[in-house]
């Protein structure tokens, strides 16, 4: 376990000390750092969100509630109110488990809603550290448990997520996050999809699909991807979408319904977003 841990806005790791999962011998506030990584805004091709941006500050911004619609309903599912006018999205996208056996005993799923918006629109990560400033496609921050469980990103010892990569384009305001939870409070998903459509006319050009709550990671599902490119959406192709984004999926027990759940919400994903304008 790391001896210093960051700390931001958010209650994350504070939360996780309670539960004696983390117990670092340090806490670093860095909240302070540079008001630059908070910034949002449009810099030629990119659009861009500070990784020190509060939630609420990011879900509120008119140019986001316009073109990143499946970031603002990600965002506003994820938390009430008074957590999203603190939690920054670095600290969101870095959610851990709530959970005291962890990773390395139960089938815990990642908890977090924003992540799958960003894997869905192939946004990029800004990093930096010691060793300088680095950017990598989002979706490949987040590791799968393997061997080494509680190592759950492939961020380096002392390095920090300092903002986010965001595609512009039209096709992304074709986008939706759905959530299927317990209750209509604040809780984890059961199971979710964010969805970016690309259409020409009625057919799709592309599709992109991330799913919640059924992975150890906010998962790509390419194989659903595939099925759709040149063809249009109706219930037939959203359920063969359904169906190959969950064929290679391993259930243990008392989660196997997540499977049918899972290929459910992301059909009725794909029929909202194809009815999308933009």
């Amino acid at each position: 376990m790391a001896a210093t841990q960051f700390l931001a806005g958010g209650t994350t790791i504070l939360d996780l000390m309670k539960l004696d999962v983390m117990q670092p011998q340090r806490l670093v506030d860095v909240n302070r750092i540079d008001a630059d990584v908070g910034r949002i805004e449009r810099p030629a091709d990119i659009f861009y969100l500070g990784a020190f941006a509060t939630m609420a500050a990011v879900a509120d911004h008119p140019d986001v509630r316009r073109d990143y619609p499946v970031v603002v309903q990600a965002l506003d599912l994820a938390a009430s109110a008074q957590i999203r006018n603190m939690a920054t999205l670095g600290g969101n996208v870095l959610q851990r488990t709530r959970c005291n056996y962890f990773r390395d005993h139960c089938c815990a799923a990642y908890p977090g809603d924003f992540a799958q918006a960003l894997v869905a629109l192939d946004a990029a990560v800004e990093i930096t550290g010691s060793r300088g400033p680095r950017v990598m496609p989002f979706e490949q921050l987040h590791r799968m448990p393997g061997d080494t469980p509680h190592i759950e990103t492939v961020l380096k010892p002392g390095e920090l997520i300092i903002g986010f990569r965001l595609p512009v384009g039209l096709w992304t305001r074709r986008s939706l996050y759905l959530k299927i939870r317990d209750r209509q409070s604040y809780e984890f998903a059961l199971a979710s999809a964010a969805v970016v459509l690309d259409l020409v006319g009625d057919t799709v050009n592309e599709a992109r699909i991330a799913l919640g709550g059924v992975a150890t990671k906010p998962w790509r599902a390419r194989e659903a991807e595939a099925t759709l490119k040149g063809r249009a959406i109706d219930e037939a192709t959203a359920e063969r979408a359904a169906g190959a984004a969950f064929a290679g999926a391993q259930t243990r027990g008392d989660n196997a319904y997540k499977v049918e759940l899972g290929k459910r919400t992301l059909v009725r994903a794909l029929l909202q977003a194809s009815q999308l304008s933009v």
